[in-house]
């Protein structure tokens, strides 16, 4: 006896279901690469990072943010109303077990100009530093030297590199709760040397978008931990904190970085910043006094509700 299929039963064409999924796919990437281009473009706007002329040194690292950096510019690049030039750099820093075929193909591939540099910080390092200490902090400022020579040598006028929205956040509660500054990593600066400018063209990006956007290209990463260094362990304590707010509050973490791009000097307590020794009464209403704090009149307490007590206690 034939079996009796309902008219009300779903069926499923598993080809159609997998041509479906691919579209949504492919549009959801289509989406990403879009608002990568859009953020990183507004960063460089707002910021008037590159300009008419410029040759911009790409620090590539084969790690996921700056793989996206090199991706996003070169992508900007073809449709700016200026014209500028990108050469990638690499530096080696001989650690042990480095991949140092991956990024010459990656970049070959590509067809974009390339420069290796090859320097044995590696070994500098290890000699310096006692066994167990961290060695990032000297790695970095010996890296930072040679890069700025590397521009120098290519005629490069700005050194892009792939720190993204969430580095800056972390560099800035690092600051705060290790350093006691109100500090963070600014989207351009000029170089330790004077002679550079550094952008950070990722400063508006999650870093989120950029793990995804790495899997979705297939970047060849190498892993960071080749040195065989400890974790920055403040780093990853501020790094959870953050995560932790964006399940817990979604949106405290884009207030709290927006908050960078609006200082109010006259209420924070940096006299350099302030001239609050000779503030003086003027009788002229100011929209930015402490009215600036109340999003709502003062008011009576509501019955059965509990005052808290502003009495000092001893």
């Amino acid at each position: 006896m034939n079996a009796i299929v309902s008219p009300l039963a779903p069926v499923t064409d598993p080809a159609k279901a997998d041509a479906a999924k691919a579209e949504k796919a492919a549009y959801e990437n289509n989406k990403l690469h879009k608002r990568l281009c859009r953020l990183v473009g507004q960063a460089i706007g707002d910021f008037n990072m590159i300009e008419e002329g410029d040759k911009v040194m790409v620090c590539l690292s084969g790690g996921k943010d700056s793989y996206a950096l090199l991706d996003i510019l070169m992508t900007l690049r073809e449709r700016a109303p200026i014209h500028f030039d990108i050469v990638a750099v690499n530096l080696d820093q001989k650690q042990p077990n480095f991949p140092d075929h991956i990024l010459p193909a990656y970049l070959e591939k590509l067809g974009i100009p390339f420069h290796i540099e090859n320097q044995d910080t590696y070994s500098i390092v290890k000699r310096l530093v006692p066994e167990g200490k961290t060695t990032c902090s000297l790695c970095s400022r010996l890296r930072r030297g040679i890069l700025y020579r590397v521009a120098d040598e290519l005629g490069c006028n700005k050194i892009a590199l792939g720190h993204h929205r969430d580095d800056i956040l972390e560099t800035f509660f690092l600051n705060m709760f290790f350093g006691g500054k109100l500090k963070g990593m600014p989207a351009k600066l000029v170089s330790d040397d004077g002679k550079h400018m550094v952008i950070r063209p990722l400063a508006y990006v999650k870093e989120e978008d950029t793990e995804r956007y790495a899997a979705v290209k297939g970047f060849p990463i190498i892993p960071c931990d080749l040195c065989g260094s400890q974790e920055n362990l403040q780093r990853k304590q501020i790094k959870n904190m953050l995560r932790g707010w964006e399940k817990t509050n979604p949106g405290r973490v884009e207030s709290v970085f927006s908050s960078l791009s609006t200082v109010v000097p006259s209420h924070l307590m940096d006299r350099n910043l302030f001239g609050f020794a000779d503030l003086k009464t003027d009788g002229v209403p100011n929209p930015l006094g402490d009215i600036a704090f109340d999003e709502e009149p003062c008011s009576t307490p509501a019955a059965g509700l509990t005052t808290i007590s502003l009495q000092r206690q001893d």
